[in-house]
């Protein structure tokens, strides 16, 4: 009887941060009714997009990559705020009103937390 290799993802903080999407991931999962809210945060810029699991189509995607917010002074959370917001009206105009969010197994901090209430504040129920 063979039996599965369990994954292994090696150490540091990177590695850390994918174990904890991994057991997030477990929970979490995005409905046609509630999709879900996928944080992707790099050093630079922050990339947010509303997911439908049960189809694998992506609803609504905003990121601090798009020129009208390139353009926008401030600092890296401030930005992250108005992607929030970006979102919120993106996915509104999809028809979608309630989400799961999925912080990506990043800390609920900073420019995470930024999104999450930029897009409460655009309408989006979290």
């Amino acid at each position: 009887m063979a039996f599965a290799k369990k994954q292994s993802y090696g150490k540091g903080k990177a590695a850390a941060r994918k174990r904890r999407h991994v057991r997030l991931r477990k929970r979490i999962s995005g409905t046609s009714e509630r999709p879900r809210l996928a944080v992707t945060r790099s050093t630079r810029h922050v990339f947010v997009q509303v997911i439908d699991d049960t189809s694998g189509h992506t609803v609504a995607s905003a990121s601090t990559m798009e020129p009208e917010l390139r353009q926008d002074g401030g600092d890296k959370t401030a930005k992250a705020r108005k992607v929030g917001e970006l979102i919120a009206a993106r996915a509104k105009e999809a028809g979608v009103t309630a989400v799961v969010f999925d912080r990506g197994g990043n800390a609920y901090h900073g420019r995470v937390a930024a999104i999450a209430e930029g897009a409460r504040e655009g309408g989006l129920t979290l």
